[in-house]
């Protein structure tokens, strides 16, 4: 696929260099909704093969506004109708994935990096997506950010809970859950569910792209793979794939020349290796 910039109804995609940008957004309050799920599918479709790509961007088009969350207005129709119709359910039987499951899912697939520059409101949905990302920045400011679902007698339904205790641990989930807390910026970073409150959480991001650029691709979809199956692996499994795709680094063509100018004393360990571009914001 032509990795030109796209914009649709409810997400606009960028490319820059190795870095991609798709930012959010909806005139109705800022929802997420059935279209932007259509969407974001797309532009999964759309950096599936994309070979230069190192890191994708998830951001708010507009100023203090990441995604507010779904629409509860299509949740309640919804509800309706499945209630009218007698429908039940139970855990034998999984409820199938919708689009954003596999776009969050997807997310973790692409051995892309995902950084979620959290511009504004986020709740619900929208903080599940973030949740869903690699890393999470947070922008300074007056933002309602959390999962507040039991205030409408429902849960996060996109990873949240799940979410929430890898990151939390169960009783910290626990009680932000069943209180349906609602955060500020930096008790979201305090609490460990973002990495940075910052200034502009989109020029923080991009200098984190440019930074993670600079190192060999191949190492990075290691380290991620690694990170996201260490939920699901025993210790012994993860292990086993850690010094696996240690050595699947080491012949890394990328590789060679950075320990080599270590040996030689060019350059120490902790140095990062410069792409012109790399410095944090």
């Amino acid at each position: 696929m032509n990795h030109t910039d796209w914009t649709g109804d409810r997400v606009s995609l960028t490319f820059s260099d190795t870095t991609a940008i798709l930012r959010c957004f909806n005139s109705n309050q800022g929802l997420m909704d059935a279209q932007m799920e259509e969407e974001l599918l797309e532009v999964l479709d759309r950096i599936a093969d994309w070979k230069e790509g190192r890191v994708v961007i998830i951001t708010g088009r507009d100023p203090g506004m990441f995604i507010r969350h779904y629409d509860v207005d299509a949740l309640h129709q919804r509800a309706t109708s499945m209630r009218a119709a007698g429908k039940s359910f139970s855990l034998d039987r999984p409820v199938p994935a919708a689009g954003i499951h596999r776009f969050i899912e997807g997310i973790g697939q692409s051995p892309l990096v995902f950084i979620a520059a959290i511009n504004g409101v986020a709740m619900g949905g929208g903080f599940e997506l973030a949740l869903g990302c690699d890393i999470r920045v947070v922008q300074s400011g007056d933002f309602e950010l959390g999962l507040p679902e039991l205030n409408l007698g429902l849960l996060p339904g996109a990873g949240g809970t799940q979410q929430f205790v890898r990151l939390l641990g169960e009783s910290r989930a626990m009680y932000l859950l069943l209180t349906a807390a609602v955060l500020n910026p930096l008790q979201v970073v305090n609490y460990g569910l973002a990495q940075a409150c910052v200034t502009d959480a989109f020029a923080h991001a991009k200098g984190l792209a440019d930074n993670i650029a600079a190192v060999p691709a191949r190492a990075c979809a290691n380290i991620k793979q690694l990170v996201r199956g260490a939920a699901r692996w025993s210790v012994t499994e993860g292990n086993a794939a850690e010094r696996t795709l240690f050595c699947d680094c080491m012949v890394d063509a990328a590789a060679l020349p950075l320990m080599q100018a270590v040996c030689s004393g060019v350059r120490n360990i902790s140095d990062r290796p410069h792409n012109g571009n790399s410095k944090l914001s």
